[in-house]
């Protein structure tokens, strides 16, 4: 599967634990849209009504040459297709206080897919406790480059 867009904020603002990919209901001028790179998941979240799954807020750009004289609005609520049983079991994690964060749309074969994950908000101790981790991964390997560069 080809990621076409990717929402990296998820990862620092939830501890994420398991993943589900879900179809979505798109009209074909969004899927061209999406395969272009016209999309942006920032902000962007999943909730449940009536027993359907929606995700809100993705803004996918109109497309351009498709000529239409009313483009659809760019953040409407799409419909997630998942099963009955994906549905209810992502209802209990919801309400055990998870949420559900989209963290990349993909394209399976010619099919736009959404890649969501549960998570857990994370406090602002833990996202200063991932950055520092990821700064000193990053010295690390500096130091390692470097250090292959003199051996060399």
């Amino acid at each position: 599967m080809k990621v076409l867009a990717k929402n990296r904020r998820a990862s620092f603002d939830y501890e994420l634990a398991d993943r589900l990919t879900a179809g979505l209901v798109l009209s074909g001028a969004e899927v061209k849209s999406i395969k272009a790179g016209h999309v942006s998941l920032k902000g962007s979240f999943v909730t449940l009504r009536d027993g359907e799954a929606w995700l809100n807020n993705v803004h996918v750009t109109p497309y351009q040459p498709g000529g239409q004289a009313a483009a659809p609005d760019p953040t409407r609520q799409r419909k997630l297709l998942l099963h009955r049983k994906q549905i209810d079991q992502l209802l209990g994690e919801k309400q055990a206080g998870q949420s559900l964060v989209p963290t990349a749309l993909l394209l399976d074969g010619r099919l736009v897919k959404l890649e969501l994950a549960i998570g857990k908000g994370k406090k602002r101790y833990d996202k200063r406790h991932t950055i520092k981790k990821r700064e000193t991964d990053r010295e690390t390997q500096r130091a390692v480059e470097k250090f292959t560069q003199r051996n060399a």
